[in-house]
């Protein structure tokens, strides 16, 4: 559930497609979106030992250890796109904005925390040119948490 109001348009990302754009101000630390339906996850070998499964894991996240959604419904807030400077923080399903984002900016996260342990992405970062892979567990929810102290201090 994307929480400000919003507006899908073509990313400002080359190559991303769609984005989640800001139609208000948020501030450093609130909550962007939160998780409002999640109901199953499947551990990474329970998708990759169904080829159905399998082939939807375009639209795989990772919500927490070993344990991710498919969503090939595509809601809106599979419109966040990638970046290594993301505006959004996501830690646990929920993105909070990263610092104060005004209206109309796109809300970005970084993959890395999505994906599964050294599970590279089949595109690049748009800036940097490099792999997008993703965090272990650990790192993602160490980082994450940190981030997030960060934007309460």
């Amino acid at each position: 559930m994307i929480l400000p109001r919003y507006r899908i348009a073509p990313s400002l990302i080359p190559g991303a497609g769609q984005g989640v754009f800001l139609d208000e101000p948020l501030q450093r630390g609130r909550v962007a979106i939160a998780p409002d339906r999640i109901d199953e996850t499947w551990s990474l070998a329970e998708i990759m030992g169904d080829p159905t499964r399998a082939a939807l894991l375009p639209s795989s996240v990772r919500w927490f250890e070993d344990r991710y959604t498919l969503s090939p419904d595509w809601p809106d807030d599979c419109f966040v796109n990638h970046s290594f400077e993301p505006t959004g923080l996501w830690v646990l399903g929920f993105i909070f904005a990263a610092r104060d984002l005004a209206a109309g900016e796109e809300l970005t996260v970084d993959y890395r925390h999505l994906l599964a342990p050294s599970q590279e992405e089949t595109f690049r970062d748009a800036r940097t040119g490099e792999a997008i892979v993703g965090y272990e567990w650990r790192d993602s929810l160490r980082l994450g948490l940190d981030g997030l102290r960060g934007l309460l201090d």
